[in-house]
């Protein structure tokens, strides 16, 4: 019964608190299995011990929940993916194989954090947000990540349309800043867009508030994230003198551009493997009803008298 319970406990613990990395560890699932192994094998020789047939189905239902729950463990610790952060654009439709679905990614609203939606063939929509949906297999939440709504017009005040070639939506004012680079000593996250009208290509890079103080001390947008802009031409060649900061969403003239950017949160979603739910929560249920019918027929046997000898 030790080694039972804590095998539903161990495989419980992985929906409890998702994600850890000794989940996937070699050692924690070769204890997961040996204790199964112990389950199966003394509980065998207890069961053929025992005198009632109450007790030996309420130890056989013992012996079947901790075996089902461990082997959900055992196979989400071996053969489930890593841990994964997917970012997606606003209004971007992502497939995901793992999930059996796609996720649908919202439209940008401002400052926002709205929720991610999972739809999958045969099943109800999920809402993803900060709290942890359940998926099957997975675990689901969002998690507030720092992007950049830009503005581009010409010198005269004319909206341009801006375009992200390399982006995952082609026709998207959000930069997701999914990259990195190292600038004065500080990894920075960065992305790219395009304004063909104007024939330019611009690089930006976000920077938090203290960053931003490094690159302009004692602006008038201190305490306020940023965005770093570099201006090339068309063919990617940088122009003279078109860096220009835009902090706390101030327009600024750079590369015969008007440029503004604002720093927002959006939502990415990270998966994290978890045993299967309904196996975890039939073996555990099956091992409880299990356990207390045996400590039940075993306080039962023990007090009962045998019958008095006659003379």
């Amino acid at each position: 019964m030790a080694a039972a319970l804590v095998v539903v406990a161990m495989v419980v613990s992985q929906l409890v608190e998702p994600g850890k990395a000794e989940y996937h560890a070699g050692w924690y699932n070769m204890l997961l299995a040996a204790l199964v192994a112990v389950t199966i094998v003394a509980g065998r020789r207890q069961i053929a011990a025992m005198q009632t047939t109450r007790t030996r189905i309420a130890a056989l239902a013992l012996l079947a929940g901790a075996t089902i729950a461990g082997f959900a463990g055992i196979a989400s610790g071996l053969f489930a993916p890593d841990n994964q952060t997917l970012v997606g654009a606003p209004g971007q439709r992502m497939r995901v194989d793992d999930l059996g679905g796609a996720l649908s990614f919202p439209l940008a609203e401002g400052d926002a954090t709205p929720s991610v939606t999972l739809e999958r063939p045969l099943h109800p929509a999920i809402e993803i947000g900060e709290g942890a949906r359940n998926a099957g297999s997975f675990i689901l939440h969002t998690t507030p990540r720092e992007v950049a709504f830009v503005e581009a017009r010409d010198l005269r005040g004319n909206r341009l349309t801006i375009t992200q070639p390399n982006g995952a939506v082609f026709l998207s004012p959000v930069l997701l800043m999914a990259q990195h680079q190292t600038i004065a000593g500080m990894d920075l996250p960065f992305d790219s867009f395009s304004v063909p009208a104007a024939r330019r290509l611009v690089k930006a890079v976000l920077l938090d508030p203290a960053q931003a103080a490094t690159f302009a001390p004692g602006s008038r947008s201190a305490g306020q994230p940023a965005v770093l802009f570099a201006v090339d031409d068309e063919n990617d060649r940088p122009l003279p003198h078109a860096i220009a900061l835009s902090a706390g969403g101030r327009i600024v003239g750079v590369g015969g551009l008007l440029l503004r950017a604002s720093a927002a949160s959006y939502p990415a979603v990270e998966v994290v493997a978890a045993p299967a739910l309904f196996a975890v929560a039939s073996g555990a249920l099956l091992a409880i009803a299990g356990f207390i019918g045996t400590i039940a027929g075993a306080r039962g046997a023990t007090g009962r008298q045998p019958p008095p000898e006659r003379s």
